[in-house]
């Protein structure tokens, strides 16, 4: 039976891998594989173990126990995603993204891209890379009107939206998982990955900066205020979604609850300024016929509305997917047969990283918290939090913010391998040799 809960696991990863040639949406395998693996493992009464980290052993439990247990750890980072989600969709209900255009004042190739790569560093570190990528890329066709030369841009942006990614707790769905996963705590994850990230950033784009593509200047900065229209209390939504985001791991910190409580504060807090500022005369909570009315005259309605449930009903069907072998002990024994057959760690979570730029990283994580037994904070979590988040830069399909810029730009799979693949490679290297060269000397 664990042969055919392999083989199911295996098949739905390859449906979710082939998503683009299949024009199937990932969530239905994810859901579907599921769904079959918990059910054989029900049918066939399968004995199923929790993991003592401490003893670093198995120790059975019941099915619906365990069940509840990994459903309970899903729901949290569903909810945390759900809140951060909507938080950006009120923040660009008001336009309030295209405040940052103001920070783009150069003509210059070199200047633009240091301006959009440092950008996209530092947003993705706050809303995510995916979100970042969006949010950049959309201000890139209103600032560069060439498709050759956006291309190159795009490329970049990428590199750098996942390597700012990387060092942020909520800065991508890996990190957000490692987090409220209790593997990584906030301070400890900047500390050990900030800089490695910096690195994965800096060399790929001072390499860049010397090609031929980056020479001179940019014809023309396009300016279409009028197509996307400036909102008065863009600027003041901007500010405060984005610091109700950071402020989220500090509600952590001082308060020790999950942070998704911390989210649903912030997005109240949020939500009740954008009702404010709109004027908008409804209750949120609301299902009578007044309200469905008034529905679309309501940012935080509107931004409910536009909020990716397909991303959401994904992560739910993966993480319990991987749960289910997490559950009947394969994780942990296919650590240790990997352990003993490479000894070295690192080498491991390298192959990792470099793995992700093929296969989605959200399920590598997910497998990797069973694998390993380690402490909170110890250094294999930061490693992994920075090699499955910007491993996934070295192909466009290997992270969400390369397939969402490859939709949005239209960017080929093969031009991306020639063209920005070496870049990306050289990056992250770089980051991960610094990390290690941090981990043995610095801490």
């Amino acid at each position: 039976m664990e042969t055919i809960i392999i083989s199911l696991f295996v098949l739905g990863y390859l449906a979710i891998t082939l998503e683009h040639n299949l024009k199937v949406d990932k969530l239905i395998p994810a859901l579907a594989m599921m769904a079959l693996m918990w059910a054989i493992i029900s049918l066939a009464h399968l004995p199923v173990f929790d993991v003592n980290t401490e003893l670093k052993q198995l120790e059975p439990i019941h099915l619906e126990e365990i069940l509840l247990h990994h459903l309970g750890k899903t729901a949290e980072i569903i909810i945390f995603l759900l809140g951060a989600m909507t938080i950006v969709e009120i923040i660009d209900y008001f336009n309030g993204f295209y405040t940052i255009k103001n920070f783009i004042k150069t003509k210059s190739k070199k200047g633009l891209l240091w301006i959009f790569s440092i950008l996209a560093f530092i947003l993705s570190a706050i809303i995510d890379n995916l979100t970042a990528t969006i949010v950049l890329i959309t201000i890139l066709q209103k600032v560069i009107s060439s498709r050759d030369t956006r291309l190159w841009f795009a490329g970049l942006i990428i590199v750098a939206a996942n390597a700012g990614g990387a060092w942020s707790p909520i800065g991508d769905v890996t990190t957000t998982m490692l987090w409220i996963g209790n593997k990584v705590t906030t301070m400890n994850l900047i500390t050990y990955v900030l800089m490695p990230s910096l690195i994965c950033l800096v060399i790929p784009v001072g390499v860049a900066s010397f090609l031929p593509a980056f020479d001179g200047e940019i014809d023309e900065i396009t300016s279409d205020e009028g197509d996307v229209g400036f909102h008065k209390h863009g600027a003041k939504i901007l500010y405060l979604g984005l610091s109700s985001i950071v402020f989220v791991p500090i509600f952590k910190t001082v308060t020790h609850l999950p942070p998704y409580v911390g989210m649903m504060l912030s997005l109240a807090i949020v939500a009740a300024f954008a009702e404010i500022f709109s004027k908008a005369k409804i209750n949120i909570t609301s299902l009578d016929e007044e309200s469905d009315a008034h529905q679309t005259s309501s940012p935080v309605h509107r931004s409910l509305s536009k909020i990716e449930l397909p991303s959401i009903l994904f992560f739910l069907g993966i993480l319990l997917a991987v749960a289910a072998l997490e559950s009947l002990g394969l994780l942990f024994n296919f650590a240790e047969a990997l352990n003993t057959a490479i000894p070295n760690t690192d080498i491991v979570i390298g192959l990792l990283g470099i793995g992700s730029a093929v296969i989605d990283n959200v399920p590598l994580v997910a497998a990797s918290m069973g694998m390993f037994s380690m402490p909170i904070d110890d250094p294999v979590w930061h490693l992994i939090a920075y090699s499955a988040g910007t491993g996934g830069s070295m192909l466009i399909i290997g992270s969400a913010a390369g397939v969402v810029a490859m939709g949005m730009e239209k960017i080929d799979f093969f031009w991306y391998m020639k063209k920005i693949a070496w870049l990306a490679f050289l990056g992250f290297m770089g980051g991960f040799l610094v990390f290690v060269l941090m981990r043995n000397f610095l801490f």
